[in-house]
């Protein structure tokens, strides 16, 4: 798997883990922490959700220039890591939100994913420029000698931000068992156990009281005998005691990204001497241009940025569509699917699980395509993932349809022994993830390598941030998934996500030729 490509890749990749991990706790755990936490709507949970993870994105522009202007990609990757760590050791102080303290709580927790959202953004896209980089001192070696040997390095490349792709989510598979596994063992260690449904309904009675409904306050009851619950002191200080215990388990998985970047740190100082430095480069390689090759560059980088932004373009509904696997995805987990047995949070883990397992095996297809000479352009791989996207939520859709499900706000209010029969198997979230992988095994590294191919040299960094922006706007998008969710029956709400995918897909093919044309 590693032969032929630069020495530094899996230093670098290793490097990433620890931002992956908390990238994954966070995306795990954010919406259905905030909602447990500070009794917020599942919409206003996933607005601050959807503007964290836009942020992390927009903010790698800011990094990508800041790289850029300073030409120091390395420490400002180290100074990144160190931001995303204050973060989340703020996040990691275990308050009890109250009536009298959520005026100030909130922000706080607010300002601390700015802080993880501004660190990440320093990180992000200037580690994988640094990544691209190597790959042109890379193909630059291999052009020494000879056309066939140049040839080999360039079809590395893809290749190369898949292996990338595959340990930085190492990182990603270990974390979505953190955060349930500490708030579990926190809720034992306080004789409870743990209940998906309990937060919102202990917030609504710490909200409402004697005028909650009596079907609510029915369920309530139950749930609360179902967990071992102590009422000698009413049922008013049992949910006070019962959110503050399962939040204070989450506020643990913060620690341990604390750790992780702690340790992503180390990797990166003892290994940074590896990575070249993309801004040297460039000082040296524009001497001596004459006017007319000035010209002509200037043409060249005219069509790349322009080939850049239409891929851009595209991308954008992937990311609003894939990562709806932290709104309203993670809500159909919590909501619809049977977590008696296997937390919602641990989903998430399917999708980095199958990162790392189908790689291997999408690498071994393509290479063989490749030897016969079928070779798949990097562009038409990316229409290929929005189809796939696509079938994922064309599988959702007709499940949902079929099983009857209405909107999620309906389902919430049905009995607990009604929406027990209903509940989906695990199965079906295997399957979603299954696709979902693929489609972004197709998309993200391969759109990571596109970037590197096309982007300017001395542009590097702001264009993965660019990259990265994109994503930024999928992301602001996110909220309109749980709205729907909540207020249609939910076989419509994944019915556009299947448009969005289709329609997509159809541009992306339509420009598949000129992008061909560009990145030759």
């Amino acid at each position: 798997m590693f032969k032929d490509h630069p020495k530094g890749l899996v230093a670098a990749a290793l490097s990433n883990m620890g931002e992956r991990f908390g990238y994954y706790i966070m995306n795990a755990v954010l919406t259905l922490f905030l909602c447990s936490k500070f009794g917020l709507s599942d919409e206003k949970g996933t607005l601050i959700y959807s503007f964290f993870y836009a942020g992390i994105y927009v903010l790698s522009l800011v990094g990508g220039w800041i790289a850029d202007k300073k030409q120091n990609y390395k420490g400002t990757i180290m100074a990144g890591l160190v931001v995303m760590a204050i973060g989340y050791a703020v996040l990691s102080i275990p308050i009890l939100s109250t009536a009298g303290n959520i005026g100030w709580l909130l922000p706080l927790t607010c300002f601390a994913l700015f802080l993880i959202a501004f660190g990440n953004g320093l990180f992000k896209g200037n580690l994988q420029a640094i990544v691209g980089q190597m790959y042109d001192d890379f193909e630059a070696e291999a052009a020494k000698k000879g056309e066939a040997a140049l040839k080999a390095a360039k079809a590395k490349r893809d290749s190369g931000f898949q292996i990338f792709y595959v340990f930085i989510n190492i990182g990603g598979l270990i974390a979505p068992f953190i955060a349930p596994l500490l708030r579990s063992w926190w809720l034992k260690a306080h004789d409870l156990i743990y209940n998906a449904d309990l937060p919102a309904l202990c917030h609504q009675y710490l909200n409402e009281g004697a005028n909650m409904a009596a079907e609510k306050m029915q369920n309530l009851g139950e749930l609360v005998e179902k967990v071992g619950g102590d009422l000698s002191e009413g049922m008013g200080a049992f949910c006070t005691q019962y959110l503050d215990i399962f939040n204070t388990g989450i506020h643990f998985s913060f620690i341990a990204s604390v750790v992780a970047m702690l340790i992503s740190l180390a990797i990166f100082i003892s290994t940074k001497r590896k990575f070249p430095n993309p801004g040297k480069k460039v000082e040296q390689s524009v001497v001596g241009y004459t006017p007319e090759e000035k010209a002509n560059a200037a043409r060249e980088i005219k069509q790349r940025m322009y080939a850049l932004f239409a891929v851009l373009g595209v991308v954008i509904f992937f990311w609003f569509s894939f990562h709806q696997n932290g709104t309203s995805l993670s809500l159909f987990a919590r909501d619809f699917v049977n977590t008696s047995v296997i937390p919602p949070e641990v989903w998430q883990a399917i999708n980095p699980f199958f990162v790392i397992v189908l790689t291997p095996v999408i690498m071994l297809l393509l290479g063989s395509l490749s030897r016969r000479g079928r070779e798949i352009s990097t562009p038409r791989k990316i229409a290929i993932g929005m189809a796939i996207a696509g079938m994922a939520y064309l599988f959702l859709a007709l499940y949902s349809y079929f099983q009857g499900y209405p909107s999620a706000t309906e389902f919430k209010d049905m009995a607990d022994s009604a929406k027990d029969a209903m509940k989906a198997g695990p199965w079906v979230l295997i399957v979603l993830y299954f696709f979902l992988t693929v489609a972004e095994l197709f998309i993200s590294p391969l759109g990571l390598s596109f970037v590197s191919k096309v982007a300017p040299k001395h542009l590097q960094g702001l264009c993965q941030g660019l990259w990265l922006g994109a994503t930024a706007v999928g992301n602001l998008l996110l909220w309109i998934g749980p709205l729907m969710y909540n207020k249609m029956p939910i076989w419509q709400c994944w019915t556009v996500f299947l448009v969005v995918c289709a329609i997509s897909m159809g541009v992306m093919l339509g420009m598949v030729k000129w992008l061909e044309r560009v990145t030759k």
